[in-house]
């Protein structure tokens, strides 16, 4: 294994090394299971070895004889009696295999023969270092050893966890195929303050105007390509690469590319080839690089839960860093790469690198690899397992369940007949409301699990009616949790205490990172197909937040107020009369931390637990507006606006209504802005409502008159109904196969489509005039008619002619 830098010479000579684990691995060397690591350090990559090790899984005591029949002609393993038992409190054997292929073949026999297995799932590279305490930062002592080619590694099997903050080196990667990606026009690599782009095609000379610092090296082949990318991976050495869609599409086609030319993919650390992999039920790629990490830009920002409209590379370039990219018009931009490639390359050269450096600045503008660096310190996540809440959860849980004496149950076996019903969501008393206050409960489930102690293991020790009533905790579908030290609480006590801190730091990116794995704790224990599985958990969380929000608001009531809304942590709290804005913020206030101590009372003297509930005053709106279900007097759920005053400045907040819903167009989402706005802030509306609709009806409204929704399924899977957008990405399919042009639309992309008089049609394929009288039906009115109601007015009492013979609304309105 090579590495980036020799910092030993003497082989055999103990050493101590600090680092930060970039990639993972297991594998088989001489009939025996390897363990390897590559590390960054600060003098340079190294890799870790940890030989002969075994795999294992658990199983239950009681099956030992069929297990030994079943695996009676297979080698290399043992079964071993161990102090531990599994949740129904008997005694489990390990299952230990000297290697990997044995331990495949080995499980494979098991589960034919239909005996359990536990953990069985857990890849030996992660338990090493789970069990240990490690997340990413890590102390090993050990000594080199040098390979048959030269090259050094670090072999030991002592390591413990260290703080350890990497400086890691991204290189942005991008290509520009043919519009089938069946050929590579140029590949560009930037990285830090150096850059290239790799072109395939004859050399011509550097134009006047373009940018002395913008490389090109030019190939007569595509392997000449491919081999001088190669050669850059190993020279610039990065530790990350990053993308956007980097790993299903650019690395797709280059590895597509790469094996056409025979080429092996030796793009890892020390020449070690990278695998990608192709799931088989959700058809996303993956890949494995030995010494680096692959990160796509799109599944890091929405793992980081940023939230755009469309997370194309020019949309998210825009909104956060202000540019575009070099050919914005998707429409056009196929048919304009190749021209450039083969009339401009400089200029497709630039546009390739652009693209390079957007990707680079939007992950230092969002600070993508400081919350990437902050999650895996504290789950233990590899920094590309941008998901994983589940494995999170066994990172973190297992090694601690283990001290105490249990494995973890078969994947999803825990009890699925009892009721766990989402989060409580009050009935809404729709209105137009003066002072409405939002009080929130802080981490409402964490903290949950936190104050009524509810845990996998408490819950086995609850239930084994081994300890006294005075020691357990009482929770819903006859759940009971014992009080002596559970595992979950202590783990989101020290998330809580670790995100304050991180917070009175201005470590926004390591509060986010933790924020996301608490939340995640109870999704976990509720979904069918993570390990730790029972709604006795999950009923016991979600069913005891109803109960909270319910004497909650009964509280309120009581104290005189009027609760219009609650949902899932939060409380709409209507203060009747006049009150400034200091006024009314003093008394949220004031009502936070009366209910807590409330709370904290009634907890101590109900249960004798200590209440980690916080509710917070979160926000008054001065004027506030709770919608009806449209074409119903009921109020609706999860949707609402409202305007925060703070002096002379305001500011709308809008939560599911049509303004921050991408299924309207922006026209009809700017009306709902500017409406709601005028009647907040009792400015008249009619005369303005009127120039909008000539507007529209003169065509000066077209440009915000585009749909935008992405396509969930195939094209041709849509059968039964067919929704507007795919009729119109039907149509624009058909006109591209006449042209001969390739496919545009997949599963996942966006449509962008109007309404015609001949129907939905795509962008930049309408063969008929836009229908107005439709717009005007469908977007206009809902959005108009959702506030206006709450005044006695509407779109027809607005709009219609003779409106003034019959009110006298426009003497105050306009």
């Amino acid at each position: 294994m090579a590495t980036n830098q020799v910092i030993a010479t003497d082989v055999e000579a103990p050493i101590q090394i600090r680092g930060y684990v970039l990639s993972r691995h297991g594998y088989d060397m001489a009939g025996s299971l390897c363990l390897g690591y590559w590390l960054w350090t600060a003098e340079g990559a190294i890799y870790w070895e940890v030989p002969e090790q075994e795999v294992i899984c658990f199983l239950p005591a009681a099956s030992a004889a069929e297990a030994q029949q079943a695996l009676v002609d297979q080698e290399g393993w043992r079964l071993q009696p161990l102090p531990l038992t599994d949740f129904s409190q008997q005694p489990v054997l390990g299952l230990y295999c000297r290697s990997l292929t044995g331990f495949y073949r080995c499980r494979e026999k098991l589960q034919a023969a239909h005996i359990p297995l536990m953990e069985e799932d857990v890849r030996p590279q992660e338990r090493f270092l789970m069990e240990r305490g490690i997340r990413a930062g890590i102390e090993v002592r050990g000594s080199w050893r040098r390979n048959a080619d030269g090259s050094l590694c670090l072999i030991s099997q002592h390591a413990r966890k260290a703080d350890v903050q990497p400086e890691l080196r991204l290189l942005s990667l991008d290509i520009e195929t043919t519009m089938d990606a069946r050929h590579i026009y140029s590949i560009a690599l930037q990285m830090a303050d150096r850059s290239v782009v790799l072109m395939q095609r004859e050399e011509t000379p550097r134009p006047v105007n373009v940018d002395p610092g913008l490389q090109i090296e030019w190939f007569d082949s595509s392997r000449a390509m491919l081999e001088a990318m190669q050669d850059y991976f190993q020279r610039w050495d990065p530790d990350a690469i990053i993308g956007w869609s980097v790993v299903g599409f650019d690395l797709k086609v280059l590895a597509r590319a790469c094996e056409q030319e025979r080429i092996p993919l030796r793009w890892g650390r020390g020449m070690q080839e990278v695998h990608l992999r192709e799931s088989r039920t959700t058809n996303h790629y993956f890949v494995d690089w030995p010494g680096r990490v692959v990160l796509d830009g799109i599944d890091t920002l929405r793992g980081a839960t940023w939230q755009f409209e469309s997370f194309a590379l020019n949309e998210v370039a825009r909104e956060l860093l202000g540019r575009e990219k070099l050919i914005e018009d998707p429409d056009q931009r196929g048919e304009e790469i190749t021209r450039l490639f083969r009339h401009d390359p400089w200029a497709l050269a630039a546009y390739n690198l652009e693209d390079c450096r957007l990707v680079s600045d939007i992950f230092d503008h969002a600070k993508l690899m400081p919350y990437l660096i902050a999650r895996a310190d504290l789950t233990g996540l590899s920094l590309d397992r941008v998901g994983g809440s589940a494995a999170a959860f066994d990172y973190l849980y297992l090694p601690r369940l283990h001290r105490k004496g249990y494995v973890a149950p078969v994947y999803a076996s825990g009890d699925a007949t009892v009721d766990s019903p989402g989060g409580f969501v009050m009935n809404s008393r729709p209105g137009l409301y003066d002072h409405v206050l939002v009080l929130d409960f802080k981490s409402l489930y964490p903290s949950i699990i936190r104050t009524f102690l509810i845990d996998p293991y408490a819950l086995v020790e609850g239930l084994s009616g081994a300890h006294p009533d005075s020691e357990r905790v009482d929770g819903f579908n006859q759940a009971s949790f014992w009080r002596q030290e559970p595992i979950l609480p202590a783990l989101v006590a020290e998330c809580w205490q670790a995100r304050d801190q991180a917070k009175r730091d201005g470590n926004i990116p390591l509060a986010t990172a933790i924020k996301i794995i608490m939340n995640a704790f109870y999704g976990v224990l509720g979904s069918p197909l993570c390990r730790f599985f029972d709604r006795r958990l999950s009923g016991s969380i979600t069913l005891r937040g109803h109960q909270i929000l319910q004497d909650s608001q009964a509280w309120f009531q009581r104290q005189g107020y009027e609760v219009i809304y609650g949902d899932t942590d939060s409380l709409f709290v209507h203060l009747h009369g006049h009150h400034s804005e200091e006024q009314a913020c003093a008394r949220g206030r004031e009502l936070a931390a009366a209910i807590n101590d409330w709370w904290r009372d009634r907890l101590l003297t109900e249960f004798n637990l200590a209440s980690h509930l916080e509710i917070q005053f979160e926000v008054h709106y001065r004027r506030f507006l709770m919608p009806t279900i449209r074409g119903s007097q009921e109020g609706s759920k999860k949707r609402y606006a409202g305007l925060v005053s703070k002096g002379s400045e305001h500011k709308l907040v809008f939560k599911g209504l049509e303004s921050v819903r991408s299924d309207w167009t922006p026209f009809a989402r700017r009306i709902q802005r500017e409406l709601y706005e005028r009647v907040f802030l009792n400015q008249p509306y009619r005369n303005w409502l009127r120039q909008q609709v000539d507007d529209l009806l003169g065509g000066r409204c077209d440009a915000e008159l585009v749909y935008r929704k992405r396509l969930r399924r195939p094209l041709d899977a849509y059968q039964k109904n067919v929704p507007p957008h795919v009729q119109a990405a039907r149509k624009m399919r058909e006109h591209r196969r006449q042209q001969g042009l390739p496919e545009r639309y997949e599963r996942g992309s966006s449509v962008e489509y109007v309404l015609t008089l001949h129907g939905p049609e795509a962008l930049g394929l309408t063969t008929a005039p836009l229908d107005y009288e439709l717009y005007i039906e469908r977007q206009l009115k809902p959005v108009v008619d959702s506030i206006l109601t709450f005044v006695n007015d509407g779109y027809d009492k607005s709009l219609a002619p003779q409106a003034d013979l019959f009110y006298d609304l426009d003497k105050t309105q306009d």
